[in-house]
């Protein structure tokens, strides 16, 4: 096997399980309460900094460059509105329409300033991460269900409902009171948001990669390994969260909403997410940003929106299925990847 088949098979082995976890990691809050997710994010970006710190010690502790801890700001900020989307859209539409951060990351990796990656056939590079995002626009128009306090409708809400006869959502934030459309509202412009916030956290990382091959450069002689900066990155996230959550704190007058309950299930879905960025650490790596990106961001959503059907039930009816099997028939048009065999 050439060097250049072997980079093909870890990159697409490394794609395949990052679209896995990307697409399982929330799936262990789906039945805590979260409230508006201010805490579960600090408690997120912990585990994340923790599990990237361990992945630090086994690559020996490649230098620091702080200037990738910038993407992890990016990452860390997306991050906010992970639990509104989740509650006003649901998981699987929602990483849908974060297929903007497949376009983002995808125009960052060829244009932005920096080197452009180059493929052989651009055209069809062009023409396939447009399908990564089109199979999003196609998914938007399923039906959103109605915010109600059923366990099938909503998909991150609280089992112990101790007062029927009082508020019909006990200890419900504002984002449980939206009706339908201001929920599908809020939640595609949070997720386009985050999208773009998201498609820009390889950026500092690929900047710093394209200038060590300068002389003149302060990051000359800087590693071309990805995942040597997934501490820097991690580091940016965890730092991130921490100037959020003492603001948060502070705006509620020291009465934050916490839940104890998601802690443990908050740790294991930060775990699977770092994983999960490891792995599109060393996509990259392999395949280049220009193909990896179309990839991973577009995959994640069918993984979510099979944990919609057998486990939320919030994709339900024939209409939805078909749209959600045209939408992920564009998606396999992998002919991003292509150019690179």
């Amino acid at each position: 096997m050439t060097s250049n088949e072997t980079d093909l098979t870890l990159g697409f082995l490394s794609s395949s399980l990052a679209i896995v976890l990307f697409g399982s990691n929330y799936v262990p809050l789906t039945k805590y309460e979260t409230g508006d997710g201010m805490f579960l994010q600090w408690v997120l970006c912990t585990a994340i900094w923790l599990v990237a710190l361990v992945a630090n010690v086994i690559l020996h502790c490649p230098k620091f460059w702080p200037f990738a801890m910038v993407g992890g700001c990016f990452g860390a900020t997306g991050n906010i509105a992970v639990v509104l989307i989740m509650k006003t859209i649901g998981l699987g539409l929602g990483l849908l329409i974060g297929s903007f951060n497949a376009l983002t990351g995808w125009a960052s990796s060829s244009w932005f300033g920096m080197d452009a990656e180059e493929v052989a056939k651009p055209l069809l590079n062009y023409f396939g991460a447009r399908l990564s995002v089109v199979s999003a626009f196609i998914f938007i128009k399923s039906e959103i269900p109605n915010n109600t306090c059923s366990v099938d409708t909503t998909l991150i809400m609280t089992e112990h409902v101790t007062n029927k006869t009082q508020d019909p959502c006990p200890g419900s934030s504002w984002v449980d009171k939206l009706s339908t459309a201001q929920s599908r509202i809020v939640g595609c412009s949070l997720a386009v948001i985050s999208g773009i916030l998201y498609g820009s956290t390889f950026v500092p990382i690929i900047y710093i990669k394209d200038h060590s091959k300068r002389n003149d450069s302060i990051y000359a002689g800087a590693s071309q390994y990805d995942l040597d900066y997934v501490f820097a990155h991690a580091s940016g996230i965890f730092l991130t969260s921490a100037v959020y959550f003492p603001t948060y704190c502070v705006t509620m007058k020291n009465n934050p909403n916490l839940y104890p309950e998601a802690v443990l299930p908050g740790f294991l879905s930060g775990m699977l997410w770092t994983v999960a960025t490891c792995c599109w650490f060393i996509a990259n790596h392999s395949l280049g940003a220009v193909v990896s990106f179309p990839i991973i961001t577009a995959g994640p959503g069918f993984v979510a929106a099979m944990w919609d059907i057998f486990m939320s039930k919030e994709i339900q009816g024939q209409r939805k299925y078909l749209l959600m099997i045209f939408a992920f028939c564009i998606i396999l048009a992998l002919c991003t990847a292509f150019p690179k065999i």
